[in-house]
């Protein structure tokens, strides 16, 4: 069987370049599972593949999206199942990178039958949004999905409100409706994460994020600051820098905030992917151990 090679882990330790240095080996291409990068307009602040990475290996999934295109996780398990069909044909193994574990989920196990978003729900549902914030969300899933409430990470409203959408539609909890069975899949999956102590990760994240600040991000973010309201930027970085932008807060302390939350992030990130058994772990760096792993699969 064909394998997809996932590697997987928090912001920052380093899963672009092993990719690259794999793919590399493999003499193959890589799918992003970042969905932050699927948004051509903000490569700066999504620390997407550089041009030159770009061009030393073929990636899919990146910048193939404008900021004002509607994307689901949904369109993105159809596409890239689709695209790995077309891949196999002529490869053994693809590789998958990334930190969003939504999406590699979906690649992996398949996605939950839900009802499509009822428009004028949705409509409702931004304007209470709009008007009380995101504690108006966070209290409506809690009262809908208490089980779901305790799992979802509660600063994300695009999370909230399709939860709370489902709730709404079919009069059920959400958290009753997720997936129980694996989808089958006509493909191996071996999943790699990257560990690196806290401390590192730590200092990795505040220096990649002075480092993009050099890299003209806060020039990004002008560009799109009229369209801060879209969820595709509403994602930690943009969020901070166009509070600066708009004259809340000062640069250093939106500096500072986009570093704490990246940390936060991160955490997350850990918490989501530990709780797979079938992730094989590897400290961030140990490229000897690594690259054995993997040929033992080929």
């Amino acid at each position: 069987m064909k394998t997809l090679l996932v590697i997987l882990g928090p912001t920052a330790s380093g899963k672009t370049g092993l990719a690259i240095d794999v793919a590399k080996q493999l003499k193959t291409e890589i799918i992003s599972a970042d969905s932050r990068q699927f948004y051509r307009e903000v490569p700066k602040g999504t620390a997407a593949p550089s041009s030159e990475q770009l061009k030393t290996i073929r990636h899919h999934f990146v910048g193939q999206l404008s900021i004002s295109d509607e994307y689901n996780v949904s369109r993105y398990e159809q596409e890239v199942i689709s695209l790995l069909n077309e891949k196999f044909k002529t490869q053994d193994t693809i590789i998958m990178v990334g930190g969003s574990g939504l999406y590699i989920d979906a690649v992996c196990n398949g996605i939950d039958d839900l009802p499509d978003p009822d428009e004028k729900l949705r409509s409702q549902l931004n304007a209470l949004l709009a008007k009380e914030g995101i504690e108006a969300l966070q209290l409506k899933l809690k009262e809908l999905d208490t089980v779901f409430y305790s799992q979802v990470d509660l600063n994300n409203p695009k999370r909230l409100l399709r939860a709370i959408e489902v709730c709404l539609q079919t009069g059920k909890p959400y958290s009753s409706q997720r997936l129980q069975t694996r989808k089958a899949r006509n493909f191996n999956i071996v999943k790699i994460g990257l560990e690196i102590p806290r401390d590192e990760l730590y200092e990795r994240i505040n220096r990649r994020t002075d480092e993009m600040i050099k890299n003209d991000w806060l020039e990004e973010a002008r560009s799109v600051y009229p369209y801060k309201h879209l969820n595709s930027l509403n994602t930690v970085g943009f969020k901070e820098l166009f509070k600066y932008i708009s004259g809340e807060w000062d640069f250093n302390f939106a500096i500072e905030k986009i570093k704490t939350n990246t940390r936060r992030y991160a955490k997350r990130q850990m918490t989501w992917f530990k709780r797979d058994k079938e992730i094989h772990w590897f400290q961030s760096g140990d490229l000897e151990n690594i690259f054995s792993f993997v040929s033992s699969y080929r």
